[in-house]
């Protein structure tokens, strides 16, 4: 006699044995973010609608930059092109219509000895609007999808893969992992800025070790929940016990292991491809690959969570990849010999570049190109060398658009000759809920966590009908806006 499936049987059957997407349909779903940025930057250069920001601007704001990246994975999801083109259109209207100049300066341009005093008092590293955009839209996407995957609205070619393959929410578990890595090269830019000595190997272990015990403290909370409240889990994702914050917790002091390798090997391109072509090399000349996938989960802690233990080394290289691209973008590089205008032109061609060279890096690992190729598979469950390729080509070529769109729409923000002037044309030029997804994103990352538990723990997502479904997404995709907003305003920031 067939035994009945419990609701928590179906739910770990409805996130398992998934076999993913294409990657031009993900493409066009994620294109969603930039598209919405093009017509929330058309509708602020042109017409200020969000400055001063009143409630229809909250709104608008909303539906620009959390809405639309929720509808693009849900009622949207087989029809990403016209989403596109609905947000794109009104952009075209909007900057076919009459200039409206931006907001100038308060104060008239220094001149002469001021103007060098001034250019001198700038940041070396800067708050860059691009960068806050681009890692804004990267978590209203990660938490949107994180309780969207419970809804049969979310398509399950979006969910998780189970072995090889590409999808939406495997793309993201690497982009928030490559962004950590990108805010990473603050610190160190910074201490180049200054000229001051880097710490020992021994002293940046243990500051990395105590950044670390939050992330330890927050993966024990998850797992003690998810095992004491037996709520539905896919094992086969990170292990029996590991989770995705005991990898953020391990990877701080891996990094700064290879960050003391700089003096020997001064790229960080070449030391995450170091450890990805390493980690692929292992995997297919012994039987590690096999061993991930088919051993059974044996007594030891390392069989039980040799999914999440061995994907470190992936998340190491797209980690070091994402401090690459860092140390390259947040740089201001401005000097008498070169003018903000240039500086600007010059960070755009290296982007582009660095995208097209990570993007041919994936397609010769990854397909099979004009009778070359590797044609390895992508995994996220290896977190392999074609996933690490695919998510750092990914990401480079997204923070070119955003770069594109800021140098486009907002030119004043990297002319601008002193702090505050900089601060209030880059306020400008960042939207309030983008900024306020950044500013904590970790915390914002956590608290969806425990919203998306306590939903899961209250209805039947997966036979909740579309409308039920989007009513309970959209209230809380607000909902988690509100919260980062509140934050912001109020100045609150979980430092981990």
């Amino acid at each position: 006699m067939k035994q009945t499936q419990t609701y928590k049987d179906r739910k770990e059957a409805f996130v398992s044995n998934l076999s993913g997407g294409n990657i031009l349909e993900i493409n066009a779903v994620t294109l969603v973010a930039p598209a919405a940025v093009l017509l929330w930057s058309a509708l602020q250069s042109r017409k200020s609608f969000f400055a001063p920001y009143t409630p229809a601007s909250l709104i608008a704001d909303f539906l620009l930059n959390v809405a639309a990246i929720l509808f693009a994975t849900t009622l949207y999801s087989s029809i990403p092109v016209l989403l596109n083109i609905l947000l794109i259109s009104p952009a075209i209207l909007i900057l076919l219509g009459p200039k409206r100049n931006q907001p100038t300066q308060k104060a008239k341009p220094p001149t002469g000895k001021d103007a060098k005093a001034a250019t001198n008092d700038l940041d070396a590293v800067p708050i860059r609007p691009f960068l806050t955009t681009y890692r804004g839209a990267m978590m209203v996407a990660t938490c949107m999808a994180i309780l969207a995957v419970d809804f049969r609205v979310f398509p399950r070619r979006f969910a998780k893969v189970e072995n090889w393959g590409t999808s939406l929410m495997d793309l993201g578990v690497g982009s928030f992992v490559f962004s950590g890595g990108l805010v990473s090269a603050r610190s160190i830019l910074k201490e180049r800025s200054s000229s001051s000595v880097a710490g020992s190997l021994p002293k940046r272990l243990l500051t990395s070790a105590r950044h670390a015990i939050p992330l330890f403290v927050l993966g024990l909370i998850r797992l003690y929940s998810v095992k004491g409240l037996d709520y539905a889990e896919h094992v086969t994702e990170y292990g029996v016990h590991w989770n995705f914050f005991f990898t953020l917790a391990l990877l701080a002091p891996f990094v700064e292991i290879f960050h003391s390798l700089t003096t020997i090997i001064p790229s960080y391109e070449l030391l995450s491809l170091m450890v990805a072509i390493g980690y692929q090399v292992a995997l297919e000349s012994t039987d590690l690959k096999r061993y991930i996938f088919l051993s059974p989960r044996g007594p030891s802690l390392l069989s039980k969570n040799r999914e999440g233990v061995f994907s470190l080394l992936g998340y190491l290289a797209i980690f070091l990849a994402g401090r690459a691209t860092g140390l390259r973008v947040m740089p201001r590089e401005t000097s008498s010999s070169k003018t903000p205008y240039q500086a600007r032109k010059s960070l755009l061609i290296r982007l582009a570049i660095w995208s097209v060279i990570w993007i041919v890096l994936f397609a010769f690992n990854s397909l099979h190109v004009f009778g070359f190729g590797a044609s390895i598979p992508v995994s996220r469950r290896l977190a392999n060398m074609p996933y690490v390729l695919w998510v750092t080509a990914f990401n480079n070529s997204q923070l070119f658009l955003f770069c594109l769109l800021e140098t486009l729409f907002f030119p004043s923000v990297y002319k601008a000759t002193d702090k505050a002037s900089e601060e209030e044309r880059g306020n400008f030029a960042t939207s309030r809920i983008m900024r306020a997804f950044n500013k904590n994103g970790l915390a914002i990352f956590l608290i969806s966590n425990l919203f998306t538990g306590t939903v899961n723990m209250g209805m039947n997502t997966i036979d909740a009908d579309k409308g039920t479904s989007m009513a309970v997404l959209v209230a809380y995709a607000a909902l988690l806006t509100g919260v980062a907003l509140a934050m912001d305003k109020w100045n609150l920031k979980l430092r981990l």
